[in-house]
């Protein structure tokens, strides 16, 4: 559905001279992908595409392999090193494909196996590095696994892949325990046997769709360590890993105690997530990555309780990063945000491991929305890539996309929209649809209209209407990413250097760049000039008084 009904441009690459496309890589140290450079992934930038929602090569009004591959000159002239692909495996698309019914195809809807193929040698003829979604917690209702284990009934070998478990009560009718799932209602669907009879129950931590493998079984350790070589030897960089913390149960499944599991995602204890054997998992993994050249890599997506429990995931022996959700979930306030920034770096060095930097990405409100405004957006993506590690983007963030808080409830694909408890069902909103072109059926989406309905005042924030408009969004991103590459204070490290700053500032130093970040409603006069001024996030020219919610970059050594 969409909004639109103008004739849309079609999907083909644009040429050259449409700002759309973006500019060559003009960043003359990046190091072509593919070529055993070492540790690229200590400061890489990581751009994650939802393949359904930027850019349609076919017309269906969905996004698809060969749309991204039409677009990746727009990825490599805006200055990241590596995109990050949200599944297209053959899926049912019971979850927007989290629900994998074969891990070596490629769903129709996206395209074939070919253009995975083609997409990963262009981009690596661009320098870019290509990491791919790995679903090893589920698969699909549907996967051949599940449907032969349902066919052999209670005992089989087949069932032993998957949690399946007789019920609790007189007649079963209960739930083994009281685990709750994710989206909402029991982590516990009951099956009909062959027979007709009401039979066993199965888990699945997110959807019924999506039933959670048995990782104490031999033969799934297997299988994935093949699909990791699979796609290793189709040239992709590595892998980000969903639900990391979710593979191995506390032994005996034993209950919680009590209902609003939920609210410990993240923050408490539960026998479900974050068990320690998934470390020996990854260990294992990390085996079969170093059987590669090229720095191939696995980044952790693990909702850990503490900074200290999600730097388990990153030990030398085991992924190369993990996802800081803990950053993520901070607040726009100075104090806040010093204290994740430290402890976040305290926790990662021990391992050695870089710590990673995040806004946004496809589960959760844009940071625009979130955070308050597109003037703090563009002041925390700033203070993002400031810091020491390596930073993730997610698409049209660099647009300053909001939030769609107003989708009608027909279009919604959300899984947990349509239950009555769980996550709040709107994921939807930050998986509208890129802008392209000011005008079109899709604003050059794609031919064909968008599956999500685009807000009409995202016409002005397509790429066309701001490429090469000196106060946008999108020419920020480019210049901070461009900085980040010509400044040898930006990237890879461990630390910063805290300055004296007053209340509601953050000032750092790193060598001779200097970060300063007014996270509060009024102008506040900085002790001195930090230096020669870089960049900012907002209207200011180097003055004593740094603006209400505005980060600038400075250097106290000269110009590149």
């Amino acid at each position: 559905m969409t909004q639109h009904l103008d004739p849309a441009p079609t999907a083909a690459p644009a040429p050259a001279s449409d700002p759309s496309v973006g500019r060559s890589p003009a960043h003359g140290t990046r190091q072509a992908a593919g070529s055993g450079g070492t540790d690229w992934w200590r400061d890489a930038v990581i751009y994650q595409v939802y393949p359904r929602s930027f850019a349609d090569g076919d017309g269906d009004g969905m996004g698809d392999l060969p749309g991204v591959r039409a677009r990746l000159p727009y990825l490599a002239g805006l200055g990241v090193d590596a995109v990050w692909l949200s599944p297209f495996y053959a899926s049912p698309q019971a979850d927007g494909g989290y629900d994998v019914t074969d891990y070596r195809s490629v769903d129709p809807l996206f395209g074939e196996l070919s253009d995975a193929a083609s997409l990963i040698e262009d981009a690596h003829g661009l320098g870019l590095r290509v990491i791919v979604d790995i679903v090893p917690n589920h698969s699909s209702d549907r996967h051949e696994w599940f449907r032969r284990a349902l066919r052999e009934g209670p005992g089989s070998p087949a069932r032993a892949r998957y949690h399946f478990r007789p019920g609790r009560g007189e007649g079963g009718e209960l739930p083994p325990n009281d685990w709750e799932s994710v989206f909402g209602g029991p982590a516990w669907t009951r099956v009909r046997e062959a027979d007709g009879s009401p039979g066993e129950w199965y888990l699945h931590l997110f959807a019924p769709e999506q039933p959670d493998f048995n990782w104490e079984h031999g033969a799934v350790r297997d299988e994935f360590r093949t699909i990791l070589r699979f796609w290793l030897d189709l040239g992709v960089d590595g892998f980000r890993v969903d639900v990391a913390h979710g593979l191995v149960k506390a032994p005996g499944l034993p209950d919680t105690g009590g209902p609003g599991q939920l609210r410990l995602l993240g923050s408490g204890k539960l026998p479900f997530f974050d068990q320690d054997g998934v470390h020996e998992i990854y260990r294992d993994w990390r085996q079969v990555f170093e059987e590669y050249p090229g720095d191939r890599i696995g980044v952790a997506e693990a909702w850990a309780p503490s900074s200290e429990r999600t730097a388990l995931y990153v030990r030398p022996d085991e992924l190369h990063q993990a996802f800081n959700f803990h950053y993520l979930q901070t607040d726009w306030d100075a104090a806040a945000l010093r204290d994740v920034i430290c402890d976040s770096l305290e926790a990662m060095r021990p391992s050695g491991a870089p710590a990673t930097w995040v806004l946004s990405n496809h589960d959760v409100v844009r940071h625009r929305t979130r955070l308050g405004g597109l003037a703090r957006a563009r002041a925390a993506t700033l203070l993002m890539l400031a810091l020491p590690g390596s930073a993730y983007v997610y698409q049209g963030e660099e647009l300053g996309l909001p939030e769609v808080a107003d989708l009608p409830d027909d279009v919604r694909q959300d899984p947990s929209f349509f239950r009555d408890s769980g996550q709040d069902g709107l994921r939807d909103g930050c998986r509208v649809p890129l802008p392209w072109e000011r005008r079109g059926s899709s604003y050059g989406f794609g031919s064909g209209g968008s599956w999500l309905p685009q807000p009409e005042e995202w016409s002005e924030l397509s790429v066309a209407a701001q490429s090469g408009r000196k106060d946008s969004t999108l020419e920020m991103y480019r210049a901070a990413l461009r900085i980040r590459r010509e400044q040898p204070g930006l990237g890879a490290g461990e630390s910063v250097e805290w300055l004296p700053a007053p209340e509601g500032v953050l000032a750092f130093r790193r060598g001779s760049f200097v970060c300063t970040a007014n996270t509060g409603g009024t102008a506040v006069e900085l002790p001195a000039r930090p230096g020669e001024l870089l960049l900012a996030s907002g209207p200011y020219e180097g003055g004593e008084a740094l603006p209400p919610d505005t980060t600038a970059w400075w250097t106290t050594g000269p110009l590149a």
